[in-house]
């Protein structure tokens, strides 16, 4: 699988406010985005699983899909995911370790689209997004990235070297049915 690129960086600091773009930013380790709803202990799903909400990602490709399907104009942030991302298979990354820039990441599971984005929204977005909702992701060592950098898998052997936890506690991916 090749890598890709960072095309969007989006967050807000409270729960169902509005997304904003920044240039750059600070992903955490074990936290996710630095000034995002999540990273800071808020956020509507704020009580999922650690793993699960600091971080999510899209396709842009994805998001122009399901924005041509439902026939409302979607922006990336509109669709509430931190990373925008442009070149990757995004749900090949669930269950394996990957890089933005300088940051380890590990794909814990598909995002699905929830009502809670319709309401936000005003669209009808859950089955045109039930596929192409991006994923979570949890941040396993943290770096400042910024729109351009690259996305790509990090194989078993370099995560390890990079600190990630191995054997019994590498993190386990959460199998969403949809």
């Amino acid at each position: 699988m090749d890598g890709g690129v960072l095309t969007g960086i989006w967050l807000t600091s409270e729960a169902a406010a509005p997304m904003r773009r920044v240039p750059s930013a600070q992903l955490l380790a074990g936290r996710g985005l630095e000034g995002d709803r999540y990273a800071l202990g808020g956020g509507t799903w704020a009580q999922y699983p650690d793993l699960e909400k600091q971080l999510t990602l899209i396709d842009a490709a994805d998001v122009a899909a399901v924005a041509d399907e439902v026939g409302v104009p979607l922006t990336p942030g509109d669709t509430r995911r931190n990373l925008v991302t442009a070149g990757v298979d995004l749900p090949a990354l669930v269950g394996r370790w990957f890089a933005v820039g300088d940051a380890l990441l590990f794909g814990v599971k598909r995002c699905p689209p929830c009502t809670h984005l319709e309401r936000l929204t005003g669209a009808r977005l859950v089955k045109a997004m039930v596929h192409r909702g991006g994923i979570n992701a949890a941040v396993f060592s943290g770096a400042p990235v910024a729109e351009g950098a690259v996305v790509r898998p990090v194989s078993e052997e370099e995560a390890a070297r990079r600190g990630a936890p191995t054997g019994a506690d590498r993190p386990v991916p959460r199998i969403v049915n949809g």
